[in-house]
């Protein structure tokens, strides 16, 4: 699956903006102004049949250390993640706290929220210090809306910005990290939708 997203480059446009509308592309989310001159940027979503306050405590467990990312486990642990998703909610991790660190790998630089607002915003920023470049810069967030009368839109976002030199490029450009990150990024809307409308039609 992967591996056929890499080779497909006339399917970016799709995949930066998979499941999103047109405005939502385009509109200003908490946390897009930490990284102000980007080299790309995606917008995912979906939509969820529930309100946002019941899709929020699954965000809010995001986490390798936590409640994992929802995505391919098996993938994930292939390279040494060591993630279990979550399939309940767990009161332990449902307080973040702006400057916490959460985890994608044991060995990779952890990130740090950013911006919080409990039930519609949990932005993720990458730090650049361990980048080897200070102009590399990145945000994964995640950003809850109400839809209808009784559910909600959940947009992901992530922006980046990274050097000139070919390694960074490589390491922080959107020829491998996108491809990647859409087949992992699908997969994780997708799972929370599915866990969220399970409990709520228990």
């Amino acid at each position: 699956m992967i591996a056929g997203h890499l080779v497909a480059v006339w399917r970016r446009a799709a995949r930066i903006r998979w499941g999103a509308t047109d405005d939502e592309a385009v509109r200003e989310l908490p946390g897009d102004a930490l990284v102000a001159e980007l080299s790309w940027t995606t917008t995912r979503a979906i939509s969820i049949d529930a309100p946002c306050e019941q899709v929020w405590p699954w965000v809010a467990q995001i986490g390798q250390e936590r409640g994992g990312f929802y995505s391919f486990e098996r993938l994930e642990n292939l390279i040494g993640c060591r993630i279990r998703n979550a399939e309940r909610i767990v009161d332990d991790w449902q307080h973040p706290t702006v400057g916490e660190e959460v985890h994608l790998h044991p060995a990779a630089p952890a990130l740090q929220v950013a911006v919080l607002e409990p039930g519609r915003t949990f932005v993720l920023r990458g730090a650049s210090a361990d980048s080897g470049d200070p102009q590399t810069a990145s945000v994964w967030g995640f950003h809850l809306r109400p839809s209808g009368p009784m559910g909600c839109r959940l947009i992901e976002r992530t922006r980046t910005r990274h050097g000139r030199s070919l390694l960074q490029r490589l390491t922080f450009g959107p020829a491998l990290v996108e491809p990647i990150g859409f087949v992992m990024s699908r997969e994780m809307l997708r799972s929370i939708k599915e866990r969220v409308e399970r409990a709520a039609h228990r």
